[in-house]
């Protein structure tokens, strides 16, 4: 049971998925490994802007994508939410083009397109026949350098992104609790706001609040093409000196460090909200993978990583086994998960909605005795044999999908890894040692990291759940 409440999707959602065809393997089957594919050709623009071309000619078609190195951690306070915001807006005009115009003419070409934001970057993308990527190309550069709308534009679409809030996050009691453990886990970084936004912050959001936030981070040294597929990587780059070139180049903005100051005791909070069963989160914080070079900190972010498959990595995991089973079974279900990177601070959570009759304090005592078994005698072999496996077959299923091998190079950037980061994660984490997992599970689940977040369920109101707003774009 993983997080699903944030917009935008995670690098390791694809990392850690698990085919069905996989789950009846033999714990002890062979590690074989991924099929080579073609490497990533990396290019920079005049402007600064990266270039970043995967070929993959099995089919006739490729993905085009512009990714931003700017998401909701870039946001100031009081403008919570704009970064959002702002990548609705892009599909709302530029000079030559009308609001709608732009996925109007994609669908013409017989593609589809979208965009998401995340707390570290946002993204734009076209699935297209391959012949047409000089026409999206144009299409990508123009209101990326050139996006305007009039502010009657703004208002409207402004009331979508409330009512996406509202639908999202304020129907949704565990994604409110999550919010608010968010807020409560972290007090300096960034992290700590909501990617919609608070909605206090929308209702006070102008116009110019995101004509601001686009003149700054919209830069072409901010920014990266991506294309994977039936391509030619030669052609692709004269493309994007055609299009993108020509772009100006402008400095991009110093970011302030804004540092999480080290947690110095337990947080616990309560909250009450209309809703069928109690839940529970606890979030520890932990390091993070900043880059792929060996250190104490990526190690252990590493090992962290797969302590959370071993307890939840597949069916039938540790956590599923010894909480959700059998007549005595203290939980409906359990997770956990470690977020490993990202561009501010991470967490590894352990979450579960107990079962008939069982109290959220039982279920959170047995979440950290889980843990605390591992600490005391390690894990198996077979355990690490399992995760490994699944995750060697996950890089493969992975590469089937022109998108997927485009979405991970965009990520890569974004989080300032290299276009090969996938092959060198996956040889990392082969590495991880059970002694190494022993290791982790005994250094960073005591009290002074952590914050525990309840779920205390109310009564029903009966009302219906809203429906999607028109013009909502995840």
């Amino acid at each position: 049971m993983k997080p699903t409440f944030l917009l935008g999707f995670s690098c390791l959602a694809l990392l850690l998925s698990t085919p069905l065809a996989l789950q009846a393997q033999s714990p002890a089957a062979p590690v074989q490994a991924a099929k080579p594919v073609a490497q990533a050709h990396t290019y920079t623009l005049a402007n600064g802007m990266t270039l970043w071309v995967k070929p993959d000619r099995r089919a006739p078609t490729a993905v085009h994508m512009l990714w931003g190195r700017v998401g909701s951690m870039d946001e100031v306070d009081g403008t919570s939410g704009v970064a959002h915001v702002l990548e609705h807006m892009l599909f709302k005009g530029t000079p030559t083009l009308a609001a709608g115009e732009f996925s109007r003419r994609v669908a013409a070409l017989g593609g589809r397109e979208n965009a998401f934001t995340s707390k570290d970057y946002t993204g734009y993308f076209q699935q297209i026949p391959a012949h047409q990527l000089d026409a999206v190309m144009q299409l990508e550069s123009d209101r990326f350098a050139n996006n305007q709308w009039p502010d009657a534009e703004f208002a409207k679409e402004l009331e979508v992104v409330k009512e996406e809030r509202r639908m999202r996050t304020e129907d949704n009691p565990r994604a409110l609790l999550h919010e608010k453990l968010a807020a409560t886990a972290l007090s300096a970084s960034p992290y700590r706001r909501p990617i919609v936004g608070w909605m206090s912050d929308l209702e006070a959001m102008t116009a110019q609040d995101a004509r601001d936030f686009y003149r700054r981070w919209y830069v072409p040294a901010n920014a990266v093409v991506v294309v994977a597929g039936d391509v030619d990587p030669a052609q692709v780059k004269a493309l994007a000196d055609k299009h993108y070139g020509a772009i100006p180049a402008r400095a991009v903005p110093d970011r302030k460090p804004q540092q999480e100051p080290a947690q110095q005791g337990l947080r616990r909070f309560e909250f009450k909200a209309p809703a069928e069963q109690a839940y529970v989160a606890l979030a520890f914080k932990v390091p993070r993978l900043a880059s792929l070079q060996p250190s104490p900190e990526h190690d252990d972010a590493l090992a962290l990583t797969v302590l959370a498959a071993v307890l939840d990595g597949y069916s039938g995991a540790r956590l599923d086994r010894a909480l959700t089973q059998g007549e005595q079974r203290l939980a409906d279900s359990v997770g956990a998960s470690n977020g490993l990177m990202g561009r501010g601070p991470q967490f590894f959570y352990l979450e579960g909605v107990p079962a008939k009759g069982q109290t959220t304090e039982a279920l959170e005592a047995a979440l950290r005795a889980q843990v605390q078994k591992v600490a005391a005698e390690g894990v198996t072999e077979s355990e690490l044999q399992r995760v490994k496996t699944q995750w060697v077959a996950s890089e493969i299923y992975k590469l089937d999908s022109v998108f997927n091998q485009a979405r991970e190079l965009g990520v890569a950037w974004s989080l300032g890894l290299p276009p090969d980061h996938g092959a060198q994660l996956m040889a990392r984490l082969r590495q991880v040692t059970a002694a190494q997992v022993r290791t982790v599970a005994q250094k960073y689940f005591g009290d002074d990291s952590l914050t525990v977040a309840v779920l205390r369920p109310q009564a029903m109101s009966g009302q219906p759940k809203r429906k999607a707003p028109a013009g909502a774009r995840h």
